[in-house]
């Protein structure tokens, strides 16, 4: 089937603000844009504005790296990034636009006792929990990615790999513009230059919030703005338990397709996929200080390179096009936060680290269900903002040791 890929910029442009909204949200990335879709198709919720500071999709759904997978370690972890997986299998012929999702499989690499004892750990629990997942010797692991080096002669040689077949990519603005085009068909609002400057509360209900371009009354209110969401909290008086951290990555200059599947590393610390026009794409960990800048540490880059070209000398004389950086949301536990909070009618999503991008589809139905009946999912439930007083963690760090 074939899908449009135009830009649909125009259905948006100049959009000005109504004075009041049944739902605000707050972020116009691929999580905000997913929500406000979801309202509408799955709960007739359509009087809804999506306020986004700067440029739909000019956030950190454009500044990552379109790796798509559900192998988490956790019961909670692996149920919804599962569902999200299975609606990304299905989500171009549903908004009609083409994602460029391409299901080539990923790899996650074993280079000690430890990393195969995790990974076979990982295997059997995704098994238990119907998610595909396959382990893989070092001559497997070759025969699948060939230009990997799997000599024993490596600083980390290559013991294994766990396989997730259905794991891959899409393109990331694609999936945004694909979200805002079928939210604003059904009646959403999607406004730009609209920055949130204040949140207003009385009697511990939301009653609306203060833009740059005038108030604006709303019943609820989802903040869903990666990066920002502990500032936009205290504009409401409340505290969230995460930190805003730099998320780097690069790509090389278009060079001949090699690479055909998504190969990560936490010990060599660097995950390496080729693009559909044929840059590769690479990255490794947040860096370790709180900033809100959009750029990081050159040592960074400079260490994820140095581990790519050790797993793939191929590509040794492959030159950097570009380097960037989102700002990502980190909790205690490397799990997000989506769900109610103590405030009434407000909501947040929130904290997922370096699983934002895959997540996209499923965080935004699970959000939505979550506004529209003011309880959450069972898929969300477990990441409420009440866990960190239970001590009821999600402990996802060796799942996202390695930002992915």
């Amino acid at each position: 089937m074939s899908h449009h890929f135009e830009h649909p910029r125009d259905l948006w442009r100049a959009k000005e603000p109504r004075a009041a909204y049944d739902v605000v949200i707050v972020g116009g990335g691929g999580h905000g844009l997913s929500t406000a879709y979801y309202l509408a198709t799955n709960h007739g919720i359509t009087n809804v504005a999506v306020l986004e500071k700067g440029w739909l999709a000019g956030g950190n759904i454009a500044r990552n790296t379109t790796v798509i997978r559900s192998n988490y370690l956790w019961d909670e972890s692996a149920a919804i990034y599962e569902h999200s997986l299975k609606l990304w299998e299905g989500l171009a012929d549903e908004l009609d636009y083409d994602l460029l999702f391409d299901q080539r499989g990923v790899l996650n690499l074993a280079h000690s006792l430890h990393d195969v004892r995790e990974g076979t750990r990982r295997v059997n629990a995704n098994r238990l929990n119907g998610v595909d997942a396959e382990w893989l010797d070092a001559d497997a692991v070759k025969e699948f990615c060939p230009i990997v080096n799997t000599s024993e002669d490596l600083r980390y040689p290559v013991l294994g790999a766990t396989l997730q077949r259905r794991g891959g990519i899409a393109r990331h603005e694609h999936v945004a513009w694909g979200y805002a085009r079928k939210a604003t068909e059904l009646g959403v609002d999607i406004v730009e230059g609209c920055e949130v400057t204040g949140i207003d509360v009385a009697s511990g209900r939301v009653r609306g919030v203060q833009t740059s371009r005038g108030p604006i009354a709303a019943n609820r209110i989802a903040l869903v703005a990666s990066g920002h969401s502990s500032v936009l909290a205290e504009m409401a008086g409340l505290r969230l338990p995460i930190q805003s951290h730099p998320l780097q990555a690069l790509v090389s200059e278009l060079l001949e397709q090699r690479l055909g599947c998504v190969v990560m590393s936490g010990a060599v610390h660097v995950y390496v996929s080729q693009a559909h026009k044929g840059e590769l794409v690479l990255g490794a960990g947040i860096d370790s200080y709180n900033s809100y800048a959009q750029r990081g540490s050159f040592h960074i880059i400079e260490r994820q390179m140095a581990a790519a070209v050790e797993l793939f000398p191929l590509f040794s004389r492959a030159h950097v096009l570009r380097t960037w950086a989102g700002i990502v949301d980190v909790t205690p536990d490397a799990s997000p936060i989506v769900g109610l909070t103590p405030v009434e009618g407000l909501y947040v999503n929130c904290g997922w680290g370096t699983g934002g991008f895959k997540a996209t589809p499923g965080s935004g139905w699970v959000l939505a269900q979550t506004i529209a009946n003011d309880a959450p999912d069972s898929l969300n439930e477990p990441f409420s903002l009440e866990r960190f007083a239970s001590g009821r963690l999600i402990d996802e760090h060796g799942a996202a040791g390695v930002a992915h």
